[in-house]
């Protein structure tokens, strides 16, 4: 039962992190500029932390699908400044999936949570193009 609603709740503060980390755009042309050359140093720094957990798979089917379908997402679609919440979800759902998945007693409550993580990004993540 513990188990069970530790899972529920690392789905949910994902969710809430992704719901909260949403940002409007601006067709500033000005501000664009400057934002892209203040994070040119943090995308070097991202695309390397995403590199060493790419790859890493949980064991689950749906959840690695998942996983790789919403990374593929974040990193082409989503604007460089508001990926990092996107990222720190993914790294969070990972390590919180990879840990329960090493009980094979929880495998048919973390395949649910997989599909419902992959349904409640997708239309979270319709706005940036997404389909998952």
């Amino acid at each position: 039962m513990l188990k069970r609603t530790f899972l529920i709740f690392a789905v949910l503060s994902a969710v809430f992190l992704i719901g909260c980390g949403k940002t409007e755009t601006t067709n500033n042309s000005n501000s664009a500029a400057m934002d892209s050359n203040k994070n040119t140093s943090k995308t070097t720094t991202t695309t390397t932390s995403s590199t060493t957990t790419s790859g890493e798979k949980i064991g689950i089917p749906e959840c690695d699908d998942f996983i790789a379908k919403y990374e593929a997402c974040v990193s082409g679609k989503v604007p460089e400044m508001v990926r990092g919440q996107f990222k720190n979800a993914l790294t969070e759902w990972r390590k919180n999936w990879k840990k329960l998945a090493e009980d094979p007693a929880n495998k048919e409550q973390l395949t649910k949570a997989c599909k419902q993580a992959a349904e409640q990004q997708a239309a979270a993540l319709k706005s940036y193009g997404c389909t998952f």
